[in-house]
């Protein structure tokens, strides 16, 4: 079987746990990257030996790849998927979250889901670890149909990224976009649902308050709970917290319906797990009927070697196992353009409700996908 060519836009730290990843698929290469940071280019490249290092994006875009990876900062997605557009290739794209940053860009996404016409594949890891695929797949049977769902991440801080883009909102989209449109991805895939109302409470308690960046402080914050009204009644709720890195798990999924409760329990990356507590915990799933009670615990294991690799738990690398066949006509994507908006709306929504004590209404006040738009938007996924 012919190896697919990967091309790749940003090599910082994300853009380097994809390619450890995509050299782990077998039937992948990396043929061609450009990242403008000199020392982490040195770094792509001795990580892809074989890729070609060019001086722009738009050399990757032109290079002999059967599909493109877009792992830039936050604010050079939307700018980079236009350049794909405009280049008059037809590209199956994996590119980073979130999909866009700034509101006022909604338009701009609408015309490229409207003129490109290949696979685009929002990268959605949460999805992916594999205790979360199996909260996934049992949260109906084991909630009898779930009417409440918690996610909760206590984590560490943001980590030290090339610029230090990730110190400002403009840059990032704001951390309950940036850092949580994973949880809100993962709500309206858990409850089959749309959102309705956003109500947010979040600030800047503890990180980053003595920063400076060229006489500028950070104005990102480091917590906050989220609690988002679906379509139909059903509620779920977001706790982040980021100054929780002595933590035993870092994310914790909750789901309770009629029937009982089912949790996701995921450690944080094995890099960051002190070596005298032993070994790093592993990934369980808790399962809590109401009748009989009794809860059933059962580990989810990660294979050593996809741990190793990223920080993600392993996801990265399932992630690009299912991209892969889609680029090779195998399969639709699975994470769609209207789902990267829908996420990115939610973490807006949240934005916008914490900083002005409100509540948000999403289909009010353009928040939502037109439904035309979605519509459309599923469909040119699935070509």
């Amino acid at each position: 079987m012919t190896k697919l060519r990967y091309g790749v836009i940003g090599c910082g730290m994300m853009g380097q746990e994809h390619l450890r990843n995509i050299a782990l698929l077998g039937d992948a290469e990396v043929a061609a990257i450009h990242e403008p940071d000199p020392g982490m280019a040195a770094e792509a490249a001795r990580l892809a030996p074989g890729a070609r290092c060019l001086g722009s994006p738009a050399a990757v875009i032109a290079a002999d790849i059967d599909c493109l990876l877009i792992a830039s900062p936050n604010h050079r997605h939307l700018e980079q998927l236009e350049m794909v557009a405009a280049s008059g290739r037809k590209l199956p794209v994996l590119v980073e979250k979130p999909l866009f940053t700034d509101p006022a860009h909604r338009d701009r996404l609408a015309a490229f889901a409207a003129g490109y016409g290949a696979p685009v594949w929002v990268a959605m890891e949460y999805r992916y670890m594999p205790a979360v695929a199996r909260f996934l797949a049992e949260a109906d049977r084991a909630t009898g149909g779930i009417r409440m769902l918690t996610i909760r991440e206590h984590r560490f801080p943001f980590l030290t990224k090339v610029g230090d883009w990730n110190r400002f909102n403009r840059n990032t989209g704001g951390t309950l976009v940036e850092k949580c449109c994973h949880f809100f991805d993962l709500m309206r895939l858990l409850l089959g649902r749309d959102p309705v109302r956003v109500m947010a409470s979040a600030g800047q308690a503890v990180n980053h308050r003595g920063e400076s960046y060229g006489g500028e402080r950070p104005d990102i914050w480091d917590h906050g709970y989220v609690i988002v009204e679906f379509d139909g009644g059903v509620r779920a709720m977001l706790e982040l917290c980021m100054f929780a890195e002595g933590s035993r798990y870092q994310e914790e999924l909750c789901a309770l319906g009629a029937a009982g409760k089912i949790e996701a329990l995921v450690p944080g990356p094995t890099r960051f797990w002190p070596d005298h507590l032993g070994a790093p915990p592993v990934a369980q799933i808790v399962v809590s009927p109401r009748d009989p009670k009794g809860p059933v615990v059962t580990e989810v294991p990660v294979d050593p070697d996809l741990l190793e690799a990223g920080d993600h738990n392993g996801s990265t690398f399932y992630q690009h196992r299912r991209f892969a066949a889609v680029v090779r006509g195998e399969a639709a994507p699975e994470v769609t353009l209207t789902d990267g908006w829908w996420a990115v709306a939610m973490g807006q929504a949240a934005q916008v409700s914490a900083a002005e004590g409100r509540a948000v209404v999403l289909a009010d006040e353009g928040f939502a996908p037109p439904a035309c738009h979605g519509n459309f938007m599923r469909a040119i996924q699935s070509r």
